[in-house]
């Protein structure tokens, strides 16, 4: 194996080589942290590590090889865990100071489905304080710069795990997702990021385990990865009561899609999001290619009804729910993105949250009928260009100030509220020369759909400059010095980040 660099091995190779005993675990991992060690400086998309016991698991894995044991899927692959997800005896910060020492002491369910299907817990990913806002930045580890340039914004809140996939420090990674989290920092990184539907990939972390706005999922460098991750963690599990039967095989296993059958429905804006004029180009631009490759490719008009104040109230609820207790101690324990979310929530009453849940109802019955004459609805996953982190969100857009830290986030988040699964495929470039990602949204329950649709464009636009992935420049990147540690915060970041946490 010394004719390619083990770290860029895809997920599926380095699986199918170490099984083979062609490629020994320990090589993997030790050409995962030399990686990491030489780019993250760059980027910091890593939180907290753990080399040595990386290693030494990577040894047992192969000594498992080596016996000829049963191995699972994801045998000896190193992978990074996004920094919301509990993770036992390593430090879990969710980006925030008052959690700068919690050494959780079990894994969560995503994890555990993780580490048991035999991937190594290696590093965890860095995200935005409690995973609040599309910029990932915060007061324990700082910034995380774009591959492409790291004085720009990575997105968020996975961005840790969207910047570390791109550099090739590591083949797997986890996300979550409430208004975009795993799809806008794959769209400006340049990776693939999935939301899959409600309840598929379970979770034991969310309070209001009910509501189907918050999602776990997976991210990769390529469709395959990122169904090899996602079928070690389907199916259902006590602690999720939105949970679905799921055999792994179906997930796992790729569907032939006759592209020149396609029908595909695209839309710049559902109808009410704030997308800007460059982005629109871009788009429309993409969509010319992509017709190329399907039978039908043309516009489709939404009227879905008041997406942004339902996301707002339901959105609230779950920042109500989760932080309570810290807000009531003092709220400027809280970063500006949380405490922004918890008084909104406060200002709201029962009959807005009836109203919201009955508007989502409203939505969702008024979206699916657009699968009866379409296989895929496509949008822009993001609707600018990333913009320096530094600018802690995106206030404006041509001109015309937005109302909230998150507004602009709104071609992800309409999608979270109909909870029809949604990938982000990497999509050629973007005006300014950033990666440009392509929102495909499938019907309702059908992500085995989705991943099929996304697996066959992604093999056809490979040799077309208009439409495949594009990787960073790392000998670039390793000439950048971008200042990611320190970050220019609001003032309860800044008594965050001077310990000002009473009573700990």
């Amino acid at each position: 194996m010394d004719s390619v660099a083990l770290n860029t091995l895809s997920a599926v190779e380095a699986r199918r080589l170490v099984a083979s005993r062609q490629l020994s675990p320990v090589e993997l991992m030790d050409a995962c942290i030399a990686q990491m060690q030489a780019v993250n400086p760059h980027v910091n998309a890593l939180a907290a590590t753990r080399f040595e016991q990386a290693r030494e698991e990577a040894r047992v894995a192969e000594q498992a090889v080596m016996r000829g044991d049963e191995l699972g899927l994801l045998h000896g692959l190193p992978l990074g865990v996004k920094d919301l997800e509990e993770t036992a005896g390593l430090l879990t910060t969710y980006g925030s100071p008052v959690f700068r020492s919690n050494v959780p002491s079990k894994d969560n369910v995503l994890v555990a489905r993780l580490r048991a299907a035999g991937a190594i817990l290696t590093a965890k990913t860095n995200t935005p304080e409690m995973g609040a806002g599309a910029n990932t930045r915060n007061a324990v580890w700082g910034a995380t710069g774009n591959p492409f340039d790291p004085n720009l914004n990575a997105g968020g809140s996975s961005g840790g795990a969207a910047v570390a996939l791109a550099t090739d420090m590591l083949p797997l990674c986890t996300g979550s997702d409430t208004g975009g989290s795993l799809r806008i920092p794959a769209a400006l990184c340049g990776v693939v990021g999935f939301r899959p539907s409600p309840g598929l990939v379970p979770s034991d972390r969310k309070l209001l385990g009910w509501s189907p706005l918050s999602v776990s999922g997976p991210m990769a460098r390529s469709v395959a990865d990122l169904r090899l991750q996602m079928a070690a963690t389907v199916g259902l599990h006590g602690a999720e009561p939105l949970g679905v039967e799921c055999d792994f095989r179906t997930i796992l296993r790729a569907r032939e899609v006759d592209l020149n059958t396609l029908r595909i429905g695209y839309t710049e804006d559902f109808g009410m999001c704030d997308v800007s004029n460059a982005t629109r180009q871009t788009f429309r631009a993409k969509m010319a290619a992509l017709s190329r490759y399907v039978a039908v490719c043309e516009p489709v008009h939404f009227d879905l009804g008041e997406v942004n104040r339902c996301f707002d109230v339901l959105r609230a609820q779950n920042f109500i729910a989760s932080f309570k207790e810290i807000y009531e101690r003092d709220p400027n324990l809280l970063g500006s993105n949380t405490r922004t979310n918890y008084e909104m929530g406060l200002t709201m009453s029962l009959g807005d949250s009836v109203w919201a849940h009955a508007e989502q109802t409203r939505m969702f019955r008024r979206f699916q009928p657009v699968f009866d004459q379409y296989d895929l609805i496509v949008s822009p996953t993001c609707p600018v260009s990333p913009f320096p982190w530094q600018q802690p969100y995106l206030a404006e857009m041509d001109g015309r100030p937005l109302e909230n830290y998150y507004r602009w986030l709104g071609l992800t988040y309409v999608v979270s509220l109909l909870t029809n699964p949604a990938l982000s495929l990497p999509g050629g470039t973007d005006h300014a020369g950033m990666p440009f990602g392509m929102q495909l949204v499938g019907p309702f329950r059908g992500d085995r759909r989705v991943l099929d649709i996304a697996q066959a464009l992604e093999s056809a636009f490979v040799h077309d400059d208009a439409l495949r992935r594009v990787a960073p420049d790392l000998t670039k990147l390793a000439a950048s010095h971008a200042d990611l540690k320190s970050i220019v915060t609001d003032p309860s970041d800044e008594a965050l980040a001077r310990g000002a946490l009473r009573g700990s």
